[in-house]
């Protein structure tokens, strides 16, 4: 068995769920860590047994790595993931993949050229529930779906964004939506496929300190002609429970967290009985709601494993590029539609 040699450039919060999803594996080796802030760099290498390289490129020339894994702030993304193509290095990029379509083309565009693989990392997708849901929506078990929203009512105290990057422009790319609500809104789009346009408020409500939006509202009309919702915010104490609605002429579910507090159809089915009792839970566990580092790292050690198998069985990745590139491109029409106060279309 091939073990795949890693790297990880990055030493903020999300790095270490990367460095524990890779050492959770049995086919990857993590090499070493690169990062803006050395001291942390050390920090984690000693802590995690692997390499400080000094350096972005240090860490890319490296023959001993195959793959990268991308975890800076948003906005530099593209400037590591366009160098580690040109090293022959196969990169999965934390979320947004950047923070304009531009600099995500030209990723795209630079791993096209050297013939390796750019991936997105969107966790949730990974995980049991959500693998269900997708699979009842294609089935149209829902019949006509009229509603599909999306709503993410976290809280971000200031600290969070005290003399950090968070809720800039430049490096974060935007606030509620950009950092924390993407990830809802990728599986909003993942379930009902493409949009036809969208009308949507931003403001900073909560956070008056910070450049970006700390809660947004978008009223969403689908290509199929279904409609929906995306409600974001860090704005909202305590912090609740990530929800996703998907109702129609023929059944409704509602997912919180990774339960389903609502799971009713027309005709029931014996599989039902076993989603309830499995995934019925009604204990909020409000992961993420109101500390980042509430998450487990299990789903993110899916998302790099199905990376590395779509390398090994040469197969496209589920979250390539062009996938995770929708999810920015739908946040930036919604900032799009808010400053212009219109009402704005996909393409």
């Amino acid at each position: 068995m091939k073990r795949w040699k890693i790297g990880i450039i990055g030493a903020g919060n999300i790095a270490e769920f990367h460095v524990k999803a890779v050492q959770s594996l049995s086919n990857t080796l993590l090499m070493g860590i690169s990062g803006s802030n050395m001291q942390k760099v050390k920090t984690l290498s000693r802590k995690y047994s692997c390499s400080a390289f000094s350096s972005t490129t240090d860490l890319l020339k490296s023959p001993d790595i195959d793959v990268v894994i991308i975890a800076t702030p948003s906005g530099v993304h593209s400037e590591s993931a366009i160098e580690a193509a040109y090293h022959g290095k196969h990169v999965l990029c934390e979320k947004p993949l950047d923070i304009s379509l531009a600099k995500i083309d030209a990723m795209i565009k630079a791993h096209e050229k050297n013939n390796t693989r750019l991936g997105g990392v969107f966790n949730y997708r990974f995980y049991e529930v959500v693998k269900i849901l997708k699979e009842t929506v294609d089935s149209g078990r829902f019949g006509v779906i009229t509603n599909a929203s999306v709503f993410i009512p976290w809280w971000r105290d200031d600290e969070y964004y005290k003399n950090s990057w968070r809720g800039t422009w430049a490096l974060d790319g935007g606030g509620a939506l950009m950092n924390q609500s993407i990830h809802m809104i990728d599986l909003l789009q993942y379930m009902m496929g493409p949009l036809e346009s969208l009308k949507a408020y931003i403001s900073t409500l909560g956070h008056p300190e910070i450049e970006v939006e700390d809660t947004a509202v978008a009223i969403i009309k689908f290509k199929s002609k279904s409609f929906g919702m995306v409600y974001g915010t860090t704005a909202s104490f305590p912090g609740q429970s990530r929800k996703i609605e998907i109702t129609g002429t023929r059944g409704t579910v509602v997912m919180e967290d990774n339960y389903f507090s609502v799971w009713e159809f027309v005709d029931p089915t014996e599989d039902d009985e076993q989603i309830i009792k499995n995934f019925g839970n009604p204990v909020k566990s409000r992961q993420g709601a109101s500390d980042p580092k509430s998450i487990p790292y299990e789903p993110h050690a899916r998302n790099i494993a199905a990376f590395i198998e779509s390398i090994e069985e040469n197969y496209p990745f589920s979250i390539d590029g062009i996938e995770a590139r929708k999810s920015v491109e739908i946040i930036l029409k919604i900032y799009e539609s808010s400053q212009k106060n219109k009402e704005v279309r996909f393409n």
